[in-house]
């Protein structure tokens, strides 16, 4: 550590951390030393150790977990949005092992929002379905979708906790899904989330919503999912038109 840089001796410790986690030397998973072993490796303060490694929390390079320790945290899943996929597809073109746990599933009354996304009237029956995303067993996100088209409560019947709910659509019940409109904002996890998403009450989210769209133009899907705001991040490439 350079103690006569202009630059804090917090800034240099956490910038030494991030080095060793690109560099692999700290690996996923991997638990740090603790502070006072940080404190003797570096000659710094526990104040300054303390501060390196809040910061690196802050930016999700690390967590902590209470009588543990702190720990490296997996990379964040770099989601592009000029492409339509299922959460299936994602996993598996990163060779993970994608699953889903069924929450709930069953046909409803269509409330104003999904009515109007779905372009259908307020009441309409729909499939709703609300499920626990994971992979390699690591809880991910929340989907809650809803689903319309004739014939949509034959959805029941089928296995979506093992089965990607696009590829039923598309093969099985020939539905062709060509585009989609989505929203994404950032949000705070509620205690039921948080909860489901194995993540402290409070924590950051990615929240979406999506409407997904059929060949001959009709929305057949209204989602709304929440990510884990630790591991995602939403990318997309921009281009200006010249004039």
């Amino acid at each position: 550590m350079y103690r006569r840089a202009p630059v804090p001796l917090y800034y240099q410790l956490k910038e030494l951390i991030r080095d060793k986690i690109r560099s692999g030397e700290w690996a996923e998973g991997m638990r740090l030393p603790s502070e006072r072993e940080l404190c003797d490796q570096y000659g710094v303060s526990r104040m300054t150790v303390r501060q390196s490694i809040t910061d690196l929390v802050h930016e999700g390079l690390l967590y902590r977990e209470q009588g543990r320790g702190t720990f490296v945290r997996r990379a964040r899943i770099n989601q592009q949005l000029d492409r339509l996929t299922s959460f299936t597809e994602d996993m598996l073109n990163r060779g993970q092992t994608p699953n889903a746990r069924v929450l709930s599933a069953g046909m409803c009354e269509a409330d104003s929002m999904v009515a109007e996304r779905l372009q259908l009237p307020p009441g309409q029956e729909v499939f709703r379905l609300y499920r626990l995303r994971t992979s390699d067993g690591e809880p991910l996100a929340l989907e809650l979708t809803h689903i319309y088209f004739p014939g949509c409560e034959r959805l029941l019947e089928e296995d979506l906790e093992h089965n990607s709910l696009y590829v039923l659509l598309e093969t099985k019940y020939g539905i062709a899904l060509v585009e989609a409109l989505q929203e994404v904002e950032a949000g705070l996890a509620g205690k039921e989330e948080a909860n489901l998403l194995r993540i402290s009450p409070g924590s950051p989210v990615l929240l979406t919503r999506r409407t997904t769209y059929t060949d001959h133009g009709h929305p057949v899907e209204y989602a709304v999912s929440t990510y884990r705001g630790d591991r995602y991040t939403f990318c997309t490439r921009l281009t200006r038109e010249w004039r």
